[in-house]
């Protein structure tokens, strides 16, 4: 009997997890679809497209379990690597929406450097630039009025483009650029990495008491750990960069559209399309936006114009989805994404409270705006601390094959890691088995 619980433990509680959220999503379709499907030449439309929503639903679901038939010899011998926000856990929405993101580019198109000449920022293609404003409007995370965008090839190019903006070309001596513990991890190495005598990395917002100019990064909401984010520091002296690359409602509920001086933003969080390496940023300052542009022409010359136009393709369909829905019964892809998340976040949680060896943040729910309901905070990554004797976590899970980043590259202690919540089913759920059974082996 001491080994019951090994042999019940995760394969019969997922067929009973889908067993409710499947029942659970049907219902919430079909009381949807009611709504508009109460006469008898609608009912048949009504249930083809509860037929047609609950399919892309449930497959996103099943997919967890059927991980959990195949054959488990080999399974705890392979690497699950978390450690990088590789988003492929959007892969099959996409696959879902088959060619409605498709694009055609021919090979005359996109040959010259400019894209708007008359534009600040000259490289950024007017599709991409419209989308961008549409989707915020749709969402209702930004305020876009008011503000210049500038491309940049991923947010990470965007940052640096930020810093040298910024900073002073005639001090003396660099400006110190300080984040709040845990921090993004690449936040001090990407400052750092070309010794810019403009900047360099200062550490721990908390800690920074110098009485001189600062540039604070805000990262909201927070990676590593989820939380929302307010500027720490708050002195005369400076100037702030708010990095909200997952502020999105498919992470966290959204409150209000926000309305900072320079907000960072990136296809690769938002939609799950990291390989086109494309963000962008909402800049109220005229001054300040020419100089990102300049960074950017000297560090590439501009942005790629397919990728722009690719990026645009996608955030189009993204909106057409939201505001087509109530007509075509058109899948949403934000309340989609809620639901994976939502899924991904109530397994890991039940697998971390099935024994005391780990711990994981607790967030508050809040009213979303978009999804106009209670939601829930659900991150693109875990903050897993290891709890007891455990000193060094990512050594620990490494142990067990399983590999994460360390809470010390945040700024914070060994007792913490960062998981990436966004890759496969196949490696979501060999993770939550191998949770699952370092607790259980530890409970014997």
């Amino acid at each position: 009997m001491a080994n019951l619980p090994a042999m019940v433990s995760l394969k019969h509680f997922l067929v009973l997890s889908l067993a409710l959220n499947v029942s659970l999503i049907l219902r919430m379709v079909y009381e949807g679809d009611q709504q508009g499907s109460n006469n008898n030449n609608n009912k048949m439309e009504g249930y083809n497209r509860i037929i047609g929503k609950s399919r892309l639903a449930i497959s996103s679901i099943t997919s967890f379990a059927n991980s959990t038939r195949k054959d488990r010899s080999g399974i705890m011998d392979k690497v699950i690597n978390l450690d990088h926000g590789d988003p492929t856990m959007y892969e099959q929405f996409w696959r879902q929406m088959g060619d409605k993101t498709t694009i055609i580019i021919p090979g005359w198109q996109s040959m010259s450097y400019f894209s708007d000449p008359t534009s600040i920022c000259w490289f950024l293609e007017p599709e991409f630039a419209k989308e961008v404003v549409r989707l915020h409007n749709v969402v209702g995370n930004a305020v876009t009025q008011g503000r210049h965008i500038v491309v940049g090839t991923g947010s990470s190019q965007l940052i640096l483009a930020a810093l040298y903006a910024l900073s002073s070309h005639d001090s003396d001596k660099p400006i110190s650029v300080v984040s709040a513990v845990p921090y993004y991890s690449s936040y001090p190495s990407m400052t750092d990495y070309q010794k810019s005598g403009l900047y360099k990395w200062g550490g721990d917002a908390e800690s920074f008491d110098k009485d001189e100019p600062y540039i604070e990064l805000v990262t909201s909401p927070n990676n590593p750990d989820g939380y929302i984010r307010k500027s720490i520091v708050n002195r005369n002296q400076g100037l702030l960069v708010h990095d909200l690359a997952y502020y999105w409602p498919q992470y966290t509920p959204i409150s209000s559209a926000t309305d900072y001086d320079l907000t960072l933003f990136t296809v690769s969080k938002s939609t799950g399309h990291a390989g086109m390496r494309i963000g962008w940023a909402l800049v109220k300052d005229r001054e300040v936006a020419k100089k990102m542009t300049k960074f950017i022409e000297l560090n590439t010359i501009g942005v790629s114009k397919d990728s722009q136009l690719r990026a645009a393709k996608v955030l189009k369909t993204v909106s057409d989805c939201e505001e087509e829905k109530s007509e075509n019964g058109v899948e949403s892809f934000f309340k989609y994404s809620y639901r994976m998340m939502e899924q991904r976040w109530k397994l890991l949680r039940e697998a971390v409270d099935s024994g005391d060896l780990f711990s994981l943040p607790k967030f508050s729910s809040a009213f979303c705006t978009f999804l106009n309901q209670e939601s829930e905070t659900q991150p693109a990554f875990a903050w897993l601390k290891c709890e007891g004797d455990i000193e060094d976590c990512e050594s620990f899970l490494r142990g067990h094959k399983i590999l994460t980043r360390g809470g010390k590259q945040f700024g914070a202690s060994s007792k913490y890691v960062r998981i990436s919540m966004l890759d496969t089913n196949d490696n979501f759920m060999h993770l939550i088995d191998r949770l699952s059974t370092i607790q259980t082996k530890q409970q014997q």
